[in-house]
């Protein structure tokens, strides 16, 4: 669509007429008054007192004020009273061309309010442009992500004049986590021009360079091109502070943002509120021994904040809430301190408490969500949002039942954003039927609606409907279509047909493939046995490849035996992350399916050397309004023995089915009843056999039997259910850390391939 001219925008401005325009003539005072408060716009109130009494006062006006009312438009989002004095602009002053200073300040105006086809035009039709006319027209494009623009606008710049360093550092704050190459070339040109020296465009390049870099697990400072400009900046202000402290952050580096801050408080510096929300989400994700020392440093951030009054911000609140909802897991501890921190507990503050505990307890976001009912405020689309995220972390989909019916009464029913959430829910919660129908109901869909519904197909192993809907797709695919379509077609054994998606990505839709996409092409063929291919493959990328790359690698060489390259891969693994459990876990698998236990049994002791610890098993089954986990073993489960009795009585009928135990899986050198014993009572097991002894309880009146599990299910529990749900004529429906699986008359919808 060609962009309005400016005869066309006067002859529109002239139609709506001059509704707000009441001149008066001999105000003499009055412009004085005026002049005297347009030196002086602090707020927007002042703004729109300012605007009052300038359509009081006869035309003309001095460029000046229009200027200096402009400028305030944009600093204070004021969109439409900006329109108003454009109109009142050309109506009273039609000069053609409009004056250079004017039309700067109109563009930068236009810009900052996000309407940048109306700025483009402005600054198309000039017959003579200045510094200010391409910085300001480049500054609107940064702020709203329009990287290519930018670059563009950027470009052209650099035939017509000098660029200075706002110009600079604006095209590289656009760069985005690909744009490596673009911002290194604009960063040779800054050195050649001597304006790396200014600071402003100092913390562009950390940023940019941050943003580029990826999250690597193990870091060396003097690889890191974001800290080398840190260490160069001379004169340090608190945003080159921020900027290497968040990178650190981005990338997963949080004992570097952390160590980072800590020197910056020696040497002086003060900090704001972007360094409280950088370091408070540098706390989160520890692991092992580093959640100790990060609850300490906790509790003195914690003393710091409350010293320096940052305790009342909403956004500060909420990070420490999640902090320490995080590093403790303890929701009465954070629900107290945001209780009594919160002095005004508006829906803002609610839904970010919600939030902190979305992913992590949902539960736990469910009873908040519920006390912010009692208090009589209304949850808007985004609260509803995260509860719904919330819902998506839990056993069955009832829950997500109850917040859909509740938005549909606020009046959210069509709403797109919401729509999205309730498909992602529902695939979560193993209704595929119900996600299904959401998608269907949504009047308008964006890419996020057509991504959710592909990645809910993927995840219930639908991949043969992902790819029909994928050809039905109204909106261009971005590079997380293609994961979740890849990933579809390596649980479904697909490979003929996730290589054709592979190879014409870039040729067809202009994506280029990223770390994800190898991924998920090195799971396709180490699934299928194809092991050497995917070592190829990893051996041809043009990218050094991440954890998950070589994750995927191990877990096929796991399934398909092959040891030499798995050692290999283990390896890789953890020299990036040294602290996963993974490579220790699935070696040691490995040479114990090998009958190799002094080998398994080194493997774990070195494991526990370095302290590293392996998540435990553990599943959920939902009973009546309760949710019961289970753990490997069920020693901690107060009706243990009765499920004990339970699963030995299912046990011993499964057997007379031809339920024969995968011993070969048992990790150690055992006797063979006690390696039955191991696999008896793994938590998926025992949660089944709960599940039965309260199958009155049950949702879906019991026809459905729900159960969710941390870790992959391993083959011996797959035969269980798969025999299981034939003698018990139930569906049951696993999830697993990977996917679903819907056991129906001793089949499953993965057909045994997972």
């Amino acid at each position: 669509m060609p962009r309005p001219t400016i005869r066309g925008w006067y002859v529109s401005f002239r139609h709506f007429g001059s509704a707000h325009i009441t001149p008066m003539h001999g105000l003499e005072a009055g412009a004085n008054n005026l002049l005297e408060k347009v030196r002086v716009l602090d707020t927007r109130s002042h703004l729109l007192e300012a605007l009052s009494l300038f359509y009081t006062l006869a035309p003309p006006h001095s460029h000046q004020v229009y200027a200096t009312l402009f400028h305030a438009c944009s600093r204070y989002q004021c969109l439409e009273e900006g329109i108003s004095l454009h109109r009142h602009l050309l109506f009273y002053s039609p000069v053609n061309p409009p004056d250079l200073f004017v039309t700067n300040h109109l563009i930068n105006m236009y810009s900052k309010c996000g309407y940048l086809n109306y700025a483009h035009c402005l600054f198309d039709e000039m017959p003579r442009r200045n510094l200010i006319s391409w910085t300001a027209l480049i500054s609107g494009y940064a702020q709203y992500g329009r990287t290519d623009e930018c670059f563009r606008l950027f470009a052209g710049m650099l035939g017509d004049c000098r660029p200075n360093e706002f110009a600079v550092a604006s095209v590289l704050s656009s760069c985005g986590e690909r744009d490596k190459g673009r911002g290194g070339q604009v960063h040779a040109l800054a050195l050649k021009m001597s304006l790396d020296a200014c600071v402003y465009v100092s913390n562009a390049l950390v940023t940019m360079y941050c943003k580029s870099c990826g999250r690597s697990g193990v870091y060396i400072y003097d690889r890191d091109e974001a800290w080398n400009v840190f260490q160069t900046i001379e004169f340090r202000n608190l945003i080159s502070w921020n900027s290497m402290i968040a990178g650190f952050q981005f990338r997963g580096l949080g004992a570097q943002a952390i160590c980072l801050f800590m020197r910056m408080r020696s040497e002086g510096m003060g900090f704001d509120r972007a360094t409280l929300l950088s370091v408070f989400s540098s706390l989160c994700g520890s692991t092992g021994n580093d959640v100790d020392t990060s609850l300490i440093f906790c509790f003195q951030l914690h003393s710091l904040v409350i010293k320096t009054g940052f305790i009342l911000e909403i956004e500060v609140k909420t990070a420490l809430v999640k902090s320490y909802t995080d590093l403790q897991g303890d929701i009465i501890d954070s629900y107290r301190l945001f209780m009594e921190t919160s002095c005004s507990r508006d829906i803002v503050s609610w839904t970010g408490i919600i939030t902190a505990f979305a992913e992590r307890n949902p539960e736990e976001a469910l009873f908040l969500f519920c006390q912010l009912r009692r208090e009589d405020l209304a949850p808007d689309r985004y609260t509803f949002s995260i509860v719904l995220k919330a819902c998506a972390g839990l056993v069955t989909e009832r829950h997500a039942l109850t917040v859909h019916s509740q938005f549909i009464k606020a009046g959210f029913e069509g709403d797109t954003i919401l729509a999205n959430a309730l498909i992602h829910a529902y695939a979560r919660c193993g209704s595929i039927a119900l996600s299904e129908k959401a998608f269907s109901e949504i009047g308008s869909r964006d890419l996020v609606s057509w991504n959710s519904m592909l990645k809910a197909y993927a995840l219930h192993g639908k991949a043969r409907e992902a790819l029909q809907l994928f050809s039905q797709m109204n909106v261009k695919p971005d590079p997380t279509t293609f994961v979740t379509l890849l990933s579809a077609c390596s649980h479904a054994e697909l490979i003929d047909e996730g290589i054709k998606i592979f190879d014409t990505m870039f040729e067809n839709f202009g994506i280029v493939p990223q770390l994800d996409h190898y991924a998920c092409m090195v799971d396709i063929f180490g699934r299928a046995g194809r092991v050497l291919e995917a070592q190829r493959l990893i051996n041809r990328m043009p990218m050094e490849p991440d954890s998950v790359v070589w994750s995927a690698l191990l877990g096929s060489c796991r399934k398909h035996g092959e040891t030499r390259l798995a050692k290999l891969a283990a390896d890789k693994l953890k020299e990036l992350e040294p602290g996963n459990s993974i490579s220790y876990v699935q070696m040691s698998n490995i040479h114990s399916s090998g009958s190799n236990f002094d080998k398994a049994g080194q493997i774990r002791n070195e494991m526990k050397g370095f302290g590293v610890r392996k998540e435990p098993g553990l599943s959920w089954v939902e009973i009546g309004n309760r949710v019961h986990e289970f753990a490997s073993g069920g020693r901690s489960h107060p009706e243990r023995e009765v499920i004990f009795r339970q699963l030995e009585g299912l046990i011993g009928q499964l057997k007379a089915m031809g339920y024969v135990p995968e011993t070969s899986l048992a990790l150690h050198d055992i006797e063979e009843e006690h390696k039955e014993e191991q696999l008896y009572h793994h938590s998926e097991k025992l949660a089944l056999a709960f599940a039965i002894m309260n199958e009155g309880s049950l949702c879906c009146g019991g026809k459905v039997i729900r159960i969710n599990k941390n870790i992959r299910i391993c083959v011996d529990c797959h035969n269980f259910m798969k025999l299981a749900s034939d003698l018990l004529q139930k569906e049951i429906v696993l999830r697993d850390s990977n996917r679903f699986h819907h056991f129906k008359h001793g089949l499953c919808s993965c057909r045994d391939y997972w």
